[in-house]
C-alpha cells in the first residue's frame, strides 16, 4: 500500500525556498469538527485566542452535535474586531437560498463584513438519511444554488432564481448589510464541483486532501476553471485535523479510530484515493512541530491559499496535546511572519 514515507520523501526532496508566510494564511476551526460539544463560552474563547495570536481566520463546521454556525458566527463576530470567520460548510439541502442568503447576510452585518460563506451539497447518507430529502443530481443542484446566492447578494432589493430545483422572485433585503457580500466558496472534491467552484465562486474548501492530491487533482481543475471564466485565481483553502505529539505511531492509531468515518464515505474516499495514501489518518498533520511545519511550507509552495487546522487530542494526556498544538499554531504564525 502506499505509505505516508512515501510522501514525505517526496516532501523533503521538492521544498524549495520560498518564503510563504505571504502566501499562505493560516486558521484553524474555532468548534470541534468531533464530537466534543464546543459551547458558547468555548467558542468565544477559542475565536478570541485565534485573533489574539494572529491567526488569519476562525471556521465553525455544521454539523449534527455543533452550534448553528451562523448564531455561532454572530456571536464570535461580537467579541472579535479583526479575524475573518466563516463556515466549512454549510450544507445546502437544508436551507432555501433566501434563507442561507439571509442568514449569511445578517451575520456578514454582525461580524463588520468579515464572513466568508463555505457551502456544499453536503453526502448522500447526510441528506439523505439525516433529513430525508433526495440527493438526486447534486452538482446541479449546488450550480442553481450557487447562482441563487449571487443574486440575493447583488443588493439590489431582489433575490431570483429559475431552474429546475429553484424558481422563484422576491423582493429581498438584509438592514446593515455591508456593501461588500460575504466571500462564497464551495465544498469541493470531485471535477464537477471544482469546476463550478473555479467558475462561479470565490474558491474552494477542501478536507482530508493531501500534497498529492491538492497538487495533480484540485489545483488544475480549479484554476483552469477560473481561468476559462475569467476570473480571478481561486482560494483554495486546506482543511486539515492536527496534533502535535512525539509519538505519531500512537497519533495515528488514535487518528484512525476519530477520523474512521471519511474513508466509509465515497466522496471523501475519493479524494482520500488521488493521494499518497488513501488512509486519513496518515494525511492528517499528526507529529512534532518540524514534521508539521515542513507540511505546511509544501502547502504553501504548491498554491494553497490558506491551510485551515482544526486541533484534537486523545487519552489521559489530551489536555497537554491540545495545549502543545495551540502553542504550535501560534509561534508558527510568528515565524512565517518573519519570512
Amino acid at each position: 500500500m502506499r505509505g505516508a514515507r512515501g510522501r514525505d520523501r517526496l516532501v523533503r526532496a521538492t521544498l524549495g525556498g520560498r518564503p510563504w508566510g505571504s502566501v499562505v494564511k493560516l486558521g484553524m476551526f474555532i468548534s470541534d469538527t468531533s464530537p466534543s460539544q464546543v459551547g458558547i463560552d468555548d467558542l468565544i474563547e477559542r475565536a478570541q485566542w485565534a485573533e489574539a495570536v494572529g491567526l488569519a481566520s476562525g471556521w465553525v463546521p455544521y454539523v449534527p452535535w455543533s452550534l448553528d454556525a451562523m448564531v455561532a458566527l454572530t456571536i464570535a463576530g461580537r467579541e472579535t474586531s479583526r479575524i475573518e470567520l466563516g463556515t466549512a460548510v454549510v450544507p445546502t439541502y437544508p436551507f432555501h437560498p433566501q434563507a442561507m442568503a439571509r442568514g449569511a447576510l445578517s451575520t456578514n452585518a454582525a461580524a463588520g463584513g468579515r464572513l466568508t460563506l463555505g457551502i456544499g451539497p453536503s453526502h448522500p447518507s447526510v441528506i439523505e438519511k439525516m433529513y430525508g430529502y433526495s440527493y438526486d443530481r447534486a452538482g446541479v443542484h449546488t450550480r442553481e444554488y450557487v447562482e441563487a446566492l449571487h443574486s440575493a447578494f447583488a443588493g439590489n432589493g431582489r433575490a431570483d432564481a429559475h431552474g429546475e430545483f429553484y424558481d422563484f422572485s422576491s423582493i429581498f433585503s438584509v438592514p446593515d448589510a455591508p456593501a461588500k457580500p460575504p466571500g462564497l466558496l464551495v465544498a469541493a472534491l470531485a471535477p464537477y464541483m471544482l469546476r463550478l467552484a473555479g467558475e462561479r465562486a470565490d474558491g474552494t474548501i477542501l478536507w482530508l486532501t493531501d500534497e498529492q492530491a491538492l497538487e495533480t487533482h484540485v489545483l488544475p481543475r480549479i484554476t483552469a476553471a477560473a481561468a476559462a471564466a475569467g476570473r480571478p485565481s481561486p482560494r483554495v483553502v486546506v482543511g486539515m485535523p492536527i496534533a502535535i505529539c512525539d509519538d505519531v505511531d500512537d497519533g495515528r492509531e488514535n487518528a484512525a479510530r476519530i477520523f474512521s468515518m471519511y474513508a466509509q464515505i465515497p466522496t471523501y474516499n475519493r479524494i482520500l484515493e488521488h493521494g499518497a495514501d488513501p488512509r486519513p489518518e496518515h494525511v492528517l498533520f499528526v507529529g512534532d512541530e518540524a514534521a508539521v511545519s515542513m507540511r505546511l511550507k509544501r502547502y504553501a509552495e504548491l498554491g494553497a491559499t490558506d491551510v485551515l487546522m482544526a486541533p484534537f487530542a486523545w487519552g489521559a494526556h489530551k489536555d497537554k496535546i491540545f495545549a502543545r498544538t495551540r502553542e504550535y499554531l501560534a509561534s508558527i504564525v510568528q515565524e512565517a511572519a518573519a519570512w
